[in-house]
């Protein structure tokens, strides 16, 4: 380090008397701090300081910051440009902060007396940073804009470590986890920050990388950390833990957390440690300890606020639920619901709590309860309040679900009449969900896309910068060799040379924006097939159920929209998957066919056989590949047989990593279906098949020909149809 810190503390004001009356922990108070850089006497203006790892201020008025704390806080101060201070807030002072050079280390002396010449006439680095971080949380192209052109600066390494931590934070907040990790790896090349690195384990976690969380997380432990980073990194450790099932080691490490924050008095975080402790017990079967720690955390947050206090509740009564102790469960969420009801929470609260803590969800959990414990008539009016207040604060999923209970309970209490409203209210709630899913994709799609490109950007800036110093060596090389022989000749020589290396790294980004469009464009019509044979599929099957109506057939109808809508759940749950596994796959045609079935009783019989030498977990194919294909063989083949035909469905290990799937019928076969065809129906083609057979070549362009179909006659009759399916084991 090419500076020492020196760092004077001067106490000003004696609060004894105060600190004798009150409970000095618990009583907050503001500080002053100020920075000076000695040999100049000027105040250091763009210091980074955390107290207890929040930040507080960046900007300096007066040429002196404050912030608010309590004594024990631990108080950080750090800079790009000199070591982090650390400190333990004693009482009221005023803290005073001297920086001055190393003057044992004259090559970084004078290497950073002229990055100082540079930022006081003409650099405009912290300026950009700072606006980079008041568009942070706001607008995140702005944002980016100010990162892109504090990299442009002339920057030593410490301050592109900062810009590089800064750009990090912002994708963090924006919650692209993936970004954020590179740009905290790539900051930590330039400088190893202990509490950067806490940061990068907990991106790491959220993006679900626990592996390398937890090794994040013990390398933090090598270096110098405050109580709070101390007690933030056990409580990670225990979270990373608790997402493997490693659940003693999670016990350990929440308890050396719950430790140091009862030390330095840190409440909030007492209250989720607790909390975070139930659940482990709770997963490990010790219910006792998971109830007895429960209540602690009730109690605790019940003194914090009650955003904190109605979390808490939300958490215990989940507990209860999953113990099946349903009457303390509803009488807890009672409790909830009048708190949710009667409290006018903030504006930044109500957001928080929108998606887990709305009275319409609590309603609902008191429905769902009432209804486990089969107390039906309790059940039907918390529903029906739920659905209301759903509907008024347009909550789909809230909405959905509840109308979906609420069908449930009329159909087992036997009014069939509000049973099937019910679910045909359900059934347009879902169809609303799906449409308004689908614009919550194009606008994420648009959105990822915007930061893809502002990262692309990014990034290559760098590279820019690398390739801009590489010109500049060429042109001071070319000067040289120019003095010693033939000047022009030279000047052509280079300029060929460098001519040939930009041609080649235009040709290379081309070549890699190609196939990046490629597999984009791929993807894309993967999704848009994905999206039509939902409707097309939903289309036939509501004729099914339209044929029962028809021959006012109620029972039959009822029972196959049943069946139908369990059919419905498990392909909407799919459709938004690029692969299922097999096993999934299987139990979906299981219920197709079955439903088909019921309507041609007298037409076929059927027969799935699954081979049990098959790990069927370990295949993955497209969901509603092979429906069409069955659809075909009972619509155009055993439909209009004269006699009972049947359908048989196998699936057979070909070879170590390959399934070979045969659908076989006895039906009239291809030939003397297609001559019974109307001239309209010639006309127009399967759009299923078309799409079936777009999808299959696409996934084979993508991942190397895993599918493979042959379609043939069953019978040297020319009746009846086989087709032959080959999957091979695909590794995403």
């Amino acid at each position: 380090m090419w500076r020492k810190i020196s760092i004077v503390f001067f106490f000003l004001i004696t609060q004894l008397v105060l600190a004798q009356n009150r409970g000095p922990t618990e009583r907050y108070f503001s500080v002053k701090i100020k920075i000076i850089d000695k040999a100049s006497r000027k105040a250091i203006t763009d210091a980074y300081i955390t107290v207890n790892g929040v930040y507080q201020n960046r900007y300096s008025r007066n040429e002196e910051y404050t912030v608010t704390v309590k004594v024990n806080d631990e108080l950080m101060v750090s800079h790009p440009n000199f070591e982090t201070v650390y400190y333990t807030i004693k009482g009221g002072d005023e803290i005073r902060i001297e920086v001055e050079e190393n003057k044992r280390d004259k090559k970084s002396k004078s290497l950073n007396k002229l990055n100082f010449s540079i930022s006081k006439r003409k650099n405009n680095y912290t300026q950009y940073l700072d606006s980079a971080k008041f568009y942070e949380k706001k607008d995140i192209d702005k944002s980016l804009s100010f990162v892109e052109k504090a990299l442009k600066e002339n920057i030593n390494r410490y301050q592109k470590a900062d810009v590089l931590k800064t750009l990090a934070t912002i994708y963090f907040y924006w919650q692209q986890y993936d970004l954020a990790i590179e740009n905290y790896e790539a900051s930590l090349k330039e400088v190893d920050d202990v509490s950067l690195r806490l940061q990068l384990a907990k991106t790491q976690f959220l993006y679900k990388k626990y592996q390398a969380s937890e090794l994040s997380y013990l390398q933090s432990l090598k270096g110098k950390l405050t109580a709070y980073e101390t007690m933030s990194l056990y409580e990670g450790l225990g979270d990373v833990y608790t997402a493997m099932n490693q659940f003693s080691k999670a016990q350990l490490n929440y308890k050396s957390a719950l430790t140091i924050a009862q030390n330095n008095s840190y409440r909030s975080k007492i209250t989720d440690l607790n909390s975070k402790l139930a659940e482990v017990y709770a997963k490990s079967g010790d219910i006792k300890k998971a109830d007895s720690l429960f209540k602690n955390s009730l109690e605790l947050a019940t003194k914090e606020n009650v955003k904190r206090s109605l979390m808490e509740e939300e958490k215990v009564a989940d507990f209860l639920n999953s113990a099946r102790r349903y009457d303390e469960e509803i009488e807890l969420r009672k409790e909830s619901l009048k708190k949710a009801e009667k409290n006018t929470v903030e504006a930044d609260d109500k957001e928080s709590l929108v998606d887990s803590i709305t009275s319409q969800k609590i309603s609902y959990k008191i429905g769902n309860a009432y209804l486990q414990k089969e107390d039906y008539n309790q059940a039907i009016p918390y529903l029906e309040k739920s659905i209301n207040e759903a509907d008024k604060n347009e909550d789909l999923i809230v909405q959905k679900d509840a109308t979906r209970k609420l069908s449930e309970v009329y159909e087992t209490v036997g009014d069939y009449t509000k049973a099937l409203k019910s679910y045909q209210e359900y059934v347009q709630l879902v169809d609303s969900l799906y449409v308004k899913k689908e614009q919550e994709i194009q606008q994420v799609k648009r959105f990822s896309k915007r930061i893809s490109d502002n990262q692309n950007r990014i990034a290559s800036l760098e590279k820019d910068k690398e390739l801009a110093h590489s010109k500049i060596d060429l042109a001071y090389k070319d000067q040289q060799l120019i003095q010693e022989n033939n000047k022009k000749q030279l000047i052509v020589i280079y300029s060929l040379l460098a001519g040939l290396v930009l041609f080649s790294l235009l040709v290379y980004f081309m070549y890699r924006n190609i196939r990046q469009q490629k597999l984009a464009n791929n993807l894309l019509a993967l999704k848009s097939m994905r999206s039509q044979m939902n409707p097309h599929f939903i289309f036939n099957a509501l004729n099914s159920v339209n044929s029962f109506i028809a021959v006012n057939d109620e029972r039959s109808a009822n029972r196959y929209l049943s069946e139908f809508s369990v059919l419905m759940r498990s392909v909407l749950e799919n459709s938004d998957e690029d692969f299922i596994p097999l096993s999934k796959e299987v139990e979906l045609l299981q219920l197709y066919v079955r439903l088909e079935h019921n309507r041609f009783q007298d037409k076929f019989d059927y027969e799935i056989k699954v081979d049990e030498k098959i790990l069927l977990d370990a295949y993955v194919i497209p969901p509603m590949l092979l429906q069409p294909y069955i659809e075909n063989a009972i619509w155009h083949g055993l439909r209009y047989r004269k006699e009972k035909g049947l359908l048989l469905i196998s699936m057979e290990q070909q070879e170590e990593e390959i399934v070979k799937i045969t659908i076989e019928d006895n039906g009239i076969g291809r030939k003397k279906s297609m001559e019974m065809k109307t001239k309209n129906q010639l006309k127009q083609k399967s759009k299923g098949m078309s799409t079936i057979k777009n999808r299959i070549a696409i996934l084979n362009d993508m991942y190397q020909d895993k599918i493979a179909v042959q379609v043939s006659n069953a019978f040297e009759d020319e009746s009846g149809t086989k087709v032959e399916l080959f999957l091979k084991k695909i590794r995403l």
